[in-house]
């Protein structure tokens, strides 16, 4: 009970906190916005290219692409943007497992709102037909989630590391690759319209790969938290 407290009220700051700067949000959606829109005019050099076949792979590659890189812009400074007298004073005030989980939580939250606007302003610009916009909408979602609890994790590392943003993109490659084949297949099926039974395997991997991350935050943070 006094974990679940101590996360709820560090969640509440950081949504506060967000809320009065909106420097993230604000950020990555102008980041967002305009990589579309510069896909936007590039596209339309080849007018021809929306009507070929390979243009719904590029059209879901190139979303999730996109999604990668606003999710590490989001993400990458969880904790990199804290103080060590802020930290010392979390240190002093809640255990570190009530820490990871709240920063997790509201990454999680940040990313399932910039996925959804992201997704609004990418059909806008680049329309195509999903075969099944439920399944593809529940895809983003859990993109959002992988990304989150992925990219959170490897900030911590990051962080005791001086603030290293190679060692985070060395650290989070072998993670973050096997996430986006997964997502790529997944959302693709959904664009294609099949059997909704395929779906429960790419989507029980992305979940079994989120309770890994998510266990070794737990039990890995506490020992960089003494750091």
């Amino acid at each position: 009970m006094k974990l679940v407290n101590e996360t709820w009220y560090l969640l509440k700051k950081e949504i506060l906190l967000e809320w009065r700067a909106k420097y993230a949000f604000n950020g990555v959606l102008l980041y967002v916005v305009s990589t579309v829109f510069v896909c936007y005019i590039s596209l339309n050099l080849n007018p021809g290219f929306a009507k070929s076949e390979g243009y719904p792979i590029v059209w879901n590659v190139l979303f999730w692409i996109i999604m990668l890189f606003a999710s590490v812009n989001a993400i990458a400074k969880s904790f990199m943007q804290e103080s060590k007298n802020r930290l010392l004073y979390y240190y002093s005030i809640a255990s570190p497992q009530a820490i990871i989980m709240s920063k997790t939580i509201y990454n999680v939250l940040l990313m399932g709102l910039l996925s959804v606007l992201a997704l609004i302003v990418y059909l806008v610009f680049f329309p195509n037909t999903l075969g099944d916009p439920l399944y593809y909408f529940l895809a983003v979602l859990l993109g959002s989630v992988s990304f989150s609890t992925v990219f959170t994790m490897i900030s911590a590392i990051a962080s005791k590391a001086g603030n290293n943003g190679t060692l985070m993109a060395i650290l989070s490659f072998p993670v973050i690759i096997p996430v986006i084949l997964v997502l790529i297949k997944l959302s693709k099926s959904a664009m294609d319209g099949v059997d909704r039974s395929f779906f429960y395997g790419n989507i029980g991997v992305l979940c079994a790969i989120n309770a890994i991350v998510i266990a070794t935050a737990l039990l890995l943070f506490p020992f960089l938290w003494r750091d």
